[in-house]
């Protein structure tokens, strides 16, 4: 993980640091000295089509309570290729816990990748007889009937965003910048098969090993195993500075 943020490495060593007499303030100067603080990139790629025929669904989340893992699933498109070698990943997440349930990468942008990722997060339910929402932008493999028949058929309601702004979709967002910046950003000049394996291997490492601030350090597959702690949802405004640097370790 050579991008995690500087208040997750902070509490990974946090018991290092204390031996050392190293508060995160300290921290963070060692950082910023060495060169180790790294603004985020920004990556712009439109996936969304919302100008189509099918229906379009009520948002049903907008003043949810989200209090358990698999209660609300959030799902998402986001480019990671090139130009010359486009390629899209499909995520379906889970809202509470951060864990992603499902996800695809393909070359195409119709809807039989998202739907591969909504029958594999169906799969590794732990939950399933929990009433489910699967929320997504207004996006046309999201309203396409075959989409809306596999919702149909697992017993999941539907529930969708009803403006362009992206924190209506926040948590899928917020998942998306984390696996681009954090983990892949540096192969999106691969092929296609290629791709599959990293991404395979840094969806396996966000779940199980990256500490997650939302999630209390914890790592998102932890998460996902209780229901005790409190949702923390994402705001539209940071209160530190700090929020858009991550360190880079040297090489």
């Amino acid at each position: 993980m050579p991008r995690l943020g500087g208040r997750k490495m902070y509490h990974l060593l946090q018991s290092e640091l204390k031996a050392l007499r190293v508060g995160r303030d300290k921290f963070f100067t060692i950082l910023r000295a060495n060169n180790l603080l790294v603004r985020a990139r920004k990556n712009y790629h439109t996936t969304t089509n919302s100008f189509h025929h099918y229906r379009k669904h009520k948002n049903k989340i907008a003043d949810l309570k989200i209090y358990r893992p698999e209660q609300v699933w959030v799902s998402d498109i986001t480019y990671i290729g090139t130009r010359e070698n486009p390629m899209y990943l499909a995520l379906v997440t889970d809202a509470y816990s951060k864990q992603i349930m499902g996800y695809d990468v393909s070359d195409s942008l119709s809807s039989i990748g998202s739907i591969r990722a909504l029958k594999q997060a169906a799969k590794r339910r732990l939950y399933p007889n929990e009433e489910l929402i699967h929320h997504s932008d207004r996006g046309i493999q999201y309203c396409s009937n075959d989409y809306q028949q596999v919702l149909k058929e697992l017993g999941i309601s539907c529930s969708m965003t009803e403006s362009y702004d992206p924190y209506a979709n926040a948590v899928a967002e917020r998942i998306n910048g984390i696996l681009k910046q954090e983990f892949i950003a540096d192969f999106f000049h691969l092929g296609l098969d290629a791709m599959k394996k990293i991404v395979a291997q840094s969806i396996d490492i966000y779940n199980q090993a990256r500490p997650h601030w939302s999630c209390q350090f914890m790592p998102p597959a932890e998460m996902h195993q209780q229901q005790e702690l409190e949702y923390k949802s994402y705001k539209k405004k940071t209160t530190l500075a700090q929020d858009h640097l991550k360190p880079e370790l040297l090489n």
